[in-house]
Parts: structure tokens; C-alpha cells; sequence
């Protein structure tokens, strides 16, 4: 068995020459788009069994060039007023990637760093983390280079209505249902929706996801990532003879996913010692006291280095280097939930050396293609984010159906239904990767499931 993937098209050859076709169009059709193309050559460099297997049934409906292609890429121009009276603009974006199997659906990031290759790549990975989730939903992804930190409620409030003016015209519930992601949370979302409903004339409940529980949203969806993140790893491990219990664990990140993660790892009875930011990290040996980062991350909005002035023996790292001072430390497990490209061939090296047995992607891409390669080939689990972070638009699309039904499951019944639908993900990437040769390699066995269930949607609803 095969446990190792190829992910650098070309520069490793395939046999399919559809398949080398394909990474090269992507290359000359995007030049400038490093993320995009990142995240084209990782899907498609698992699929040469698959693409074998079906050449000549895929090629002339051209699927694999209508795959790596949105249906529709929106950029708009987000002008606002700051607190000084002072004219402000941004760029908006909506990559409505792929609607085969339903209404697009994907998050919006506001953070200085999107731009149109990063929202491309985000959409793209969506697309099959939603085929994987078993729900009826398309990939698509958004956001804008605005960034909250540092600006003032009223500042946030002016930049979403005047973002929302603009993608209303490009929304609705069964069209495309953005969420939130880096840089929008519960605040930016009710502002969002209060636009929309005051521009629709209209109380469309579905057309966005992650709202307040007071006006239609779905309990346990903020811990939802999180949650699902450990579901995945506690499936994945229990398949490879381990269990979380008594593992050592590091978390990159302290936010929504990094914090939920957390506390449902401790739970099972993990010892997470490390979370971070992008300054640095704390080390907790006795283990993260997890209330303490929800008052400065949830509450005041503040640093992680702060967590030291409540917990005096434990240490704060200042990053310093090209490897976050948090993947220095040793441990068993790594949850890496920040953002892409987090941990580097460098990073991965140290983790490995350091006794790293598995890596469960809470965030997007947050290992280069390289850093994954040199995991699996060290024998290394990996659980690819495409997998084990769908719980959070798993549980969006579980709002979603709350919101058509006008009804309420309680925490327990949606906590059940995300378990559930994170242990059958686990189940379809085992599956996939067994039977194509790639044994435990679920970067591969992912890939597979969830491009096997497009394409046969895509094949279905003929050349468009």
C-alpha cells in the first residue's frame, strides 16, 4: 500500500496525460495565483488512479478543465467612511466556485491579506469539503482585504453595510449562503444580515450562516470546527490503534476553531500545552487553562502573551524565525488552526523530530504541499483540512435547514448530527483511500471521495 501522494503535478510526472495537461493549463492560466495553484496541483496530484480509471469518460466532457475553473468570480469596491470623517476603500470578493451539488456556500474572510488568488484557493478547497459533508451544497468563498483589527464597532458597522449593498446582488438562500471565517465573526455577520434584510425588505434567514441564536442561528455551530476538527482525529487515530487520551497536544491559533478544539480535546483527555497568535505562542506544561484564553480572545479581544499575567509559570514564545516558535514544542498531536501555509518542509521537519505522530488541519491548507509530503513519507498522520474541518459548514448547512423548517434542535441534537456526519467524512476517506491503493494517506482518500461524488453530479447536469 501507498501511503505517500504526489502533489507537485509535472515536476513528478503522472501517467495520465490528461492529468499533466490539466496542472500545466492551471499553471499558465494563473500565473500569479501561487495559493490557487497550490491547492489545484495538492487535489489533483491524489487523483491520477481515479483519473486513469475514467480518462476517456472525462475527457471530452472536459471535467477536469471546468473542475480547476470558477463558474463565476465577483470583485467589487467597498467604499467607507472611518470615525475620522475620512473616505476609505477596499476590495470585495465572491468566488462562486461550483454549484453541482447545491447552493454555493463558503465564508467570508475580511483580513489585509485576501486577495483574489487566496479566495480562489478557499473556494476551490470548499467545493469538496462540502461534496464530503454529504449535504446538498456547491463551493464558493469570500471576503475583502479590510481589516477589523484596531477600528471601532461603528467603523466595522459602516464597512459591512457597504460591502453587503454591493453582494446582495449576488446572494439568497438558494443561490449562495456565505458565513463567516477569519475576521468575521457573530458581530460582522449581524451586521451583514441587518443590510441585507433592510436592503431585501425581506427576513430571508437562510442567505447567511452563523447568525445570533436570537435571530436564527444554530446553537453549537460557534464550536462547531472545533468540535468536528477532534471528531475526525479521534476517528482517525482509533483506526491507527491510538487515542487521544493522555496525547500531548499543540494548537496554532486562539480563536474560534483553535478554542473549541481545545476544549473538546481536553475532554477526551488530551493535555493541549500550547496555543498562539500571530506574535508568538504560550507554553502551559500543566495544560491550558482554557477560560483564561476565552476571556482575552472572546471577551477583551487581547494577545495570547497576556494568558502569562494570569498564569505566572507558564511561558510565553515570541515568534522570531520562519517556524512559529508553537511547532518547537514537542508533542504528540499538532492542530494547526490559524491560517494557509502555516507550517512549512522546515516546520514539519522539527514536529516529526519531536515525536509528532499526527496532524489534524483545523484551518485551511495550513501545511505546504511539501510539509505534507515529508509527514506521510515519515509516517505521520495527517488529517487534510478539506476533511477534518467541514464540521463548521457541515453545521452552516444544518442551520440552514432550521431556518427553512422555522424550527430550533437543541446543542445535544446538533452536536449528535455533527459527530455523526464528521465519523461517515472519516468514513468515506478511509474508504476512497483503501480502495485506490493509498492505505492511510486521507490527504489522498479525501481528495477521491469527495472529486468522485462532483463528477458524477457534473457528468449528470451536462456541459455547463
Amino acid at each position: 500500500m501507498n501511503n505517500s501522494c504526489t502533489l507537485n503535478g509535472t515536476q513528478n510526472g503522472t501517467k495520465s496525460a490528461y492529468l499533466n495537461e490539466i496542472i500545466n493549463l492551471a499553471a499558465s492560466k494563473n500565473p500569479n495565483e501561487p495559493e490557487f495553484l497550490q491547492a489545484v496541483k495538492e487535489v489533483l496530484g491524489t487523483l491520477e488512479p481515479v483519473i486513469l480509471k475514467h480518462e476517456e469518460e472525462y475527457k471530452p466532457i472536459a471535467l477536469l478543465e471546468r473542475i480547476i475553473e470558477p463558474e463565476r468570480i465577483i470583485s467589487f469596491r467597498v467604499p467607507w467612511i472611518d470615525d475620522k470623517g475620512q473616505a476609505q476603500v477596499n476590495r470585495g470578493f465572491r468566488v462562486q466556485f461550483n454549484g453541482t451539488l447545491g447552493p454555493y456556500k463558503g465564508g467570508l474572510r475580511f483580513h489585509p491579506t485576501v486577495n483574489q488568488s487566496i479566495m480562489k484557493f478557499l473556494a476551490f478547497e470548499q467545493i469538496f469539503k462540502n461534496a464530503l459533508t454529504g449535504l446538498p451544497i456547491g463551493g464558493g468563498k469570500g471576503g475583502s482585504d479590510f481589516d477589523p483589527k484596531g477600528k471601532s464597532d461603528n467603523e466595522i458597522m459602516r464597512f459591512c453595510q457597504s460591502f453587503m449593498t454591493e453582494l446582495q446582488k449576488h446572494i439568497g438562500q438558494d443561490v449562495d449562503v456565505p458565513a463567516g471565517d477569519i475576521g468575521v465573526g457573530g458581530r460582522e455577520i449581524g451586521y451583514l444580515f441587518g443590510q441585507y434584510r433592510r436592503i431585501k425588505n425581506n427576513y430571508e434567514a437562510g442567505v447567511l450562516t452563523g447568525k445570533g441564536l436570537d435571530y436564527g442561528g444554530s446553537l453549537a455551530r460557534k464550536e462547531a470546527t472545533g468540535y468536528g476538527l477532534i471528531y475526525f482525529m479521534r476517528e482517525m487515530l482509533k483506526a491507527n490503534s491510538m487515542e487521544l487520551k493522555g496525547k500531548t497536544v499543540i494548537i496554532s491559533g486562539s480563536g474560534n476553531v483553535a478554542i473549541y478544539a481545545c476544549e473538546k480535546a481536553q475532554e477526551y483527555g488530551a493535555n493541549v500545552v500550547a496555543m498562539s497568535d500571530s506574535n508568538g505562542c504560550i507554553y502551559d506544561k500543566d495544560g491550558i487553562k482554557l477560560d483564561i484564553v476565552k476571556e482575552i480572545k472572546e471577551v477583551k479581544r487581547g494577545r495570547i502573551k497576556e494568558y502569562k499575567d494570569s498564569v505566572p509559570s507558564a511561558q510565553y514564545m515570541e515568534n522570531n524565525g520562519e517556524i512559529p516558535a508553537v511547532y518547537t514544542i514537542k508533542a504528540d498531536i499538532v492542530l494547526p488552526c490559524a491560517t494557509q501555509n502555516d507550517i512549512n518542509i522546515n516546520a514539519a521537519k522539527v514536529l516529526t523530530e519531536n515525536g509528532a505522530k499526527a496532524v489534524g488541519e483545523g484551518a485551511n491548507m495550513p501545511c505546504t504541499n511539501e510539509a505534507v509530503e515529508y509527514f506521510l513519507s515519515n509516517g505521520v498522520l495527517v488529517a487534510p483540512g478539506k476533511a477534518a474541518n467541514a464540521g463548521g459548514v457541515a453545521t452552516s448547512a444544518l442551520e440552514m435547514c432550521q431556518n427553512s423548517m422555522r424550527y430550533f434542535w437543541s446543542f445535544d441534537e446538533v452536536d449528535k448530527k455533527l459527530d455523526g456526519i464528521m465519523t461517515n467524512i472519516f468514513a468515506q476517506t478511509k474508504k476512497a483511500a483503501e480502495e485506490y491503493g493509498y492505505g492511510n494517506n486521507y490527504v489522498a482518500g479525501a481528495n477521491i471521495a469527495a472529486f468522485r461524488k462532483i463528477a458524477k453530479g457534473m457528468k449528470s447536469q451536462g456541459l455547463i
